[in-house]
């Protein structure tokens, strides 16, 4: 696990938006894991500048997505397929028929799960998966728990994550309680992976992350174990890391 520090949010979004550009420059056809929520949105605002300044090239991108909340259809404001239309895929060339988020619509959480694994695992599984990490140390939707998780299966949120989520509904009320995500085993079978994180509320999560013991206590844990991880984070999210 490499660690790259940053001086603040702009900087942790340049740095990761470099290393995404570089994968997409080298291999036009890569497979790209994305993640949703609040950090990564600074690193898809920068692709898309370099994207619109002609230094990209999405076309023959194919992207999967690591996660969706369950009950809600594509279209809803509150879905991760609508986001990542409002924040990638609606500003650059992607073909979107490329992409794809775990169908949250399908009330059959088994079936929606099957099937999901099964594009992943067609599509050879990403060369580079992005991920944020929550407060308690979630990956995609993977809570903290007793197990670590294999492939794509429905999850009862913890009253932490649905707290942190609800600055993005108009109620808590309205935050989905379930969701359906990639498993960790999944998240380890990319080739590369690259975490980003900002702000004091993660650099528990990010020290356990890096530094803990392995274990489902704090799924990001795993991520020890991967051949090539590399985390962005600054300074306040690395504030209880060994400056290095």
């Amino acid at each position: 696990m490499k660690i790259l520090r940053a001086k603040d949010y702009a900087d942790m979004s340049r740095k990761a938006a470099n290393i995404i550009s570089a994968q997409v420059i080298l291999k036009p056809d890569c497979v790209l894991g994305l993640a949703t929520g609040s950090t990564p949105i600074g690193t898809y605002q920068q692709l898309i500048k370099w994207y619109e300044k002609g230094d990209l090239d999405f076309s023959q991108v194919s992207t999967y997505n690591l996660d969706e909340y369950r009950g809600l259809t594509h279209d809803d404001p509150q879905s991760y397929h609508y986001f990542m239309r409002e924040n990638l895929f609606d500003h650059v060339n992607i073909d979107q028929a490329n992409t794809h988020v775990p169908d949250g619509s399908n009330p059959d959480a088994d079936a929606a799960c099957a099937e999901y694994d099964t594009i992943v695992a067609a599509a050879g599984y990403p060369d580079l998966q992005l991920l944020g990490i929550g407060n308690n140390g979630h990956i995609g939707f993977n809570e903290p728990d007793d197990h670590f998780s294999k492939g794509t299966h429905c999850v009862d949120l913890t009253e932490s994550t649905i707290q942190a989520n609800s600055r993005l509904f108009d109620r808590i009320e309205d935050v989905p309680r379930q969701a359906y995500t990639m498993g960790t085993q999944t998240i380890m079978s990319a080739r590369a992976i690259l975490v980003i994180a900002n702000g004091e509320a993660k650099a528990q999560a990010v020290h356990d992350m890096c530094y803990g013991p392995i274990t489902p206590s704090c799924p990001a844990s795993i991520l020890q174990l991967h051949a090539n991880c590399v985390v962005i984070a600054d300074e306040a999210a690395l504030a209880l890391c060994p400056a290095e």
